[in-house]
């Protein structure tokens, strides 16, 4: 069953029957054409009217208040993570900001099978880092929603203020929270009654691990004892990281610190799917209201196309869609919303190509077999897609 299909009834609380079918052009237009330019999508937007009455059609439905991220899209990544994950269980969650021109978008996503599921966003007016309230007010929201659930909450070295850390240490004693933040190597620390030094003081070389203890990190009062998890990865294939880690935590153990800190490369993944390798985000024009809804159209696309392409694994159809394995690679070739997009791309081009395919088909009659195998994988594929 389809990602639509089955949160229709969700869906069609918020939007008009035409609004929904609007909905609906819109995802596959995303996840055909690969674009989010408000002038690309009027112009492949298959309603028989001028075109500029179209792009005026999108730029509406892009402002409904329906789409509001509370309303509009909590309910259903709530029951994404309900079904993905045990009530309970522990959730890694980061934050990261991606900016490109004025656009500044900062969220929070939770990591599932080595990607990240977007959960909330905010667009910052303003270019570069983000403040303490931005950070807390981004992260809120995503507190109430997963109560329910142990949280590990990631930053990298833009989120290194010690008063964020505090804040969701305070948290803690309500809800079971974590935290693991990088910290710039020039970030003072120091042990009990000994004189403070500097994270690169510490004679950190390519291969150690450190784990420090109930430390005080900078020189600022009234913010506690953290540990510190200090790491830097020795040389591997000729590549050498220029500089450890240094991650403030109230984690327990150096291996679990370093466990959960590299699990944030799956929102790195998920923004570079949502640029160049999927959606191409950053050629959007949009104003900042559009802009939020057009994210939002792409976080429920990436997150459909990531669990289509869970399913096509798990049906043993992958292999229909990708190489999956290289002898020379350890870890998995593509990713589940790669294999998601493509295989709904090889459905849609059957479907636009299927007399042309018949013909091929017909000419080769010692592949037949091979063809009947290949039809079979395609609906199953067109089930789920």
């Amino acid at each position: 069953m389809s990602f639509l299909a089955v949160y229709e009834s969700h869906f069609t609380k918020h939007l008009t029957q035409t609004q929904f079918e609007a909905f609906r052009i819109l995802l596959w237009l995303l996840t055909v054409h690969k674009q989010v330019r408000i002038e690309r999508l009027a112009a492949c937007f298959p309603l028989p009217i001028l075109y500029q009455s179209r792009r005026k059609h999108i730029q509406r439905f892009l402002v409904l208040s329906a789409l509001a991220i509370p309303r509009f899209w909590f309910p259903v990544i709530k029951a994404i993570i309900c079904k993905e994950f045990k009530t309970g269980s522990r959730l890694i969650i980061t934050i990261d900001r991606t900016q490109w021109k004025d656009k500044n978008v900062f969220m929070v996503a939770v990591i599932w099978k080595k990607l990240a599921l977007p959960i909330y966003w905010t667009l910052l007016g303003k270019r570069g880092a983000s403040r303490l309230s931005e950070q807390q007010a981004l992260i809120q929201p995503v507190l109430c929603l997963l109560k329910n659930y142990e949280l590990v909450i990631l930053g990298d070295r833009e989120f290194h203020s010690v008063k964020l850390a505090y804040w969701l240490k305070q948290k803690s004693k309500k809800q079971k929270l974590f935290f693991a933040f990088r910290q710039k190597q020039g970030t003072n620390q120091k042990k009990d009654d000994e004189d403070y030094q500097t994270f690169s003081q510490l004679g950190m070389k390519p291969g150690m691990k450190m784990f420090l203890t109930g430390v005080s990190v900078t020189k600022n009062k009234g913010f506690g004892n953290f540990n510190v998890g200090a790491y830097w990865k020795r040389k591997y294939k000729g590549k050498q990281e220029k500089e450890p880690w240094f991650i403030l935590t109230n984690l327990d153990s150096l291996s679990e610190v370093l466990k959960v800190y590299r699990a944030r490369a799956g929102i790195e993944a998920m923004f570079k799917d949502c640029k160049t390798g999927g959606y191409n985000w950053e050629g959007s024009k949009a104003n900042n209201k559009r802009l939020n809804s057009l994210i939002l159209l792409i976080a429920i696309a990436y997150t459909a196309t990531s669990l289509k392409g869970k399913t096509f694994r798990q049906t043993n159809q992958g292999k229909y869609i990708a190489r999956l394995t290289e002898k020379s690679r350890r870890d998995r070739r593509h990713s589940n919303f790669w294999i998601g997009l493509y295989g709904s791309l090889w459905i849609h081009a059957w479907e636009f190509c299927s007399d042309f395919i018949s013909i091929m088909m017909s000419n080769n009659p010692q592949k037949l077999n091979n063809y009947k195998k290949g039809l079979q994988a395609m609906s199953i594929i067109d089930k789920t897609a």
